[in-house]
């Protein structure tokens, strides 16, 4: 039986450079990597393997999934759903309970990930992205 693997929270000093396999995904998943996270920003990972970027509101208990990804060679393991329920089940622990992303329409992978932790639909957003596509918006609450 395969081991489930560790997901870990990096905490990083402010504009503390990202782990250069988390800036190579970055840009391989979206095009371009971010640069260090914000004071409000939490990076959980499965080493060399995947990571979710969030912003977190604690006054507000919310957060909201900024990036997710998991590296081509590791898709269809299901770390994407280990990373989510990881990220999600640490966040209420802190109080975050109104958890929101958006995704790509087009994005089926991803949008099957939300669903099966949890997440709906509650918005879209028209011509979100730079291409024209639409923004699906996805709230996880409780």
């Amino acid at each position: 039986m395969r081991r489930r693997p560790e997901v870990e929270v990096l905490r990083l000093a402010e504009a503390a450079p990202l782990p250069e396999w988390v800036s190579r995904l970055d840009r391989l998943a979206f095009g371009a990597a971010w640069t260090s996270l914000a004071p409000h920003e939490a990076l959980w990972v499965i080493p060399e393997l995947a990571f979710a970027r969030w912003s977190r509101v604690p006054a507000a208990g919310e957060a909201e999934l900024l990036r997710i990804a998991v590296a081509p060679e590791a898709r269809g393991q299901g770390l994407g759903l280990v990373l989510l329920e990881a990220c999600q089940r640490d966040l209420a622990g802190e109080g975050l309970v109104h958890l929101f992303l958006e995704v790509r329409p087009s994005n089926d992978h991803a949008i099957r990930l939300y669903e099966a932790c949890g997440w709906e639909t509650c918005g879209r957003r028209h011509r979100y992205y730079t291409d024209g596509e639409d923004a699906l918006l996805f709230q996880r609450m409780g």
